[in-house]
């Protein structure tokens, strides 16, 4: 009987080392861990794409800086417009979830920049133009973004006092869209990440 015993407890043991050890390091039931895959180059075309959305990005800014809505208002149509116009169809030659999650978060980034236009108080536009520029800033990291290199910038008062507000800007200096046309805060703000080519 006590050998009946001892095999059993070695029998049990002998199992839970092999669990353990050999079927957790294969990854069990979760499997292993899969490395995302990402385009490494883009066509001339998507680049070229992008390049030409972002200026209107960048008019837009610069008019969020001057305080001037008309002109907010012109560069977010022509901002909508071109965005529609980025080659996204290239994506698919990555994984679909890459694709998906790009033309997702274009989705959103259309959806806040038409916000804008119909908006009549100019802050109520900065804080869909925070929306806007806050989901940018993945875009560019999941589409492995080619061009030359971008900066996200905050302001840590944008809205008052703690409440942060971010842009992407094409050069290190910083010119708040937020308190632009106030005089000493128009060059409040920090650099929170560069956006480069990998």
């Amino acid at each position: 009987m006590k050998r009946v015993l001892v095999l059993l407890v070695l029998l049990i043991a002998g199992f839970c080392v092999y669990w353990f050890m050999f079927k957790k390091k294969g990854g069990g039931d979760e499997g292993p861990k899969q490395q995302p895959l990402t385009l490494k180059k883009h066509s001339l075309e998507f680049n070229q794409s992008v390049a030409t959305a972002m200026n209107a990005y960048f008019e837009m800014k610069n008019a969020f800086v001057d305080a001037d809505t008309v002109k907010v208002k012109d560069a977010a149509k022509k901002f909508i417009g071109l965005v529609d116009s980025i080659k996204l169809d290239e994506l698919k030659k990555d994984t679909a979830a890459v694709y998906l999650d790009a033309v997702s978060k274009l989705g959103d980034i259309k959806a806040n920049t038409s916000s804008i236009l119909l908006q009549t108080d100019i802050t109520e536009m900065r804080h869909d133009f925070n929306w806007v520029s806050d989901a940018l800033y993945p875009f560019f990291k999941l589409i492995n973004y080619e061009g030359p290199n971008l900066y996200l910038q905050s302001c840590p008062m944008a809205f008052g006092e703690g409440k942060e507000a971010v842009w992407i800007s094409n050069t290190v200096d910083v010119i708040n869209p937020y308190q632009g046309s106030k005089g000493d805060m128009l060059h409040c703000g920090e650099i929170k990440d560069t956006i480069k080519t990998k």
